[in-house]
């Protein structure tokens, strides 16, 4: 004989696995339809398409500009857990930060200097 607590999350389960599928062919039928041809387009940030091909050719400024914007982003993900420590890290904790953020200054200096972002 099964517990009450253990017959409940069985239940709960089953009505998930039937409710869920059910819930998404329901909206494929009481939804709003579009058949607007631009809806079913790629948007690639502004550049328009000349063709379908999937394989085209990019510019690399593209990839340059996203590849900076994750080195700052995982700089976001450094500095936020070291800002909620910063009391418990001390003296050390504020120095492996500065050269953590001179080191990515002087990326960004390079950046500047370099003019890889001046098509933007």
């Amino acid at each position: 004989m099964m517990s009450g607590s253990l017959l409940l999350a069985s239940s709960m389960i089953l009505v998930l696995v039937i409710a869920l599928p059910a819930l998404f062919h329901l909206t494929r039928y009481i939804g709003a339809k579009s058949d607007n041809v631009r809806k079913n387009e790629p948007y690639e940030g502004g550049v328009r398409l000349t063709h379908k091909d999937a394989f085209d050719v990019f510019n690399v400024k593209f990839f340059i500009v996203g590849i900076i914007f994750l080195i700052f982003d995982v700089e976001v993900l450094f500095i936020f857990p070291w800002a909620l420590n910063l009391r418990e890290l001390g003296f050390f904790g504020i120095a492996e930060m500065v050269v953590f953020v001179g080191l990515l200054v002087g990326g960004l200096i390079y950046v500047y200097k370099s003019r890889i972002l001046r098509w933007i």
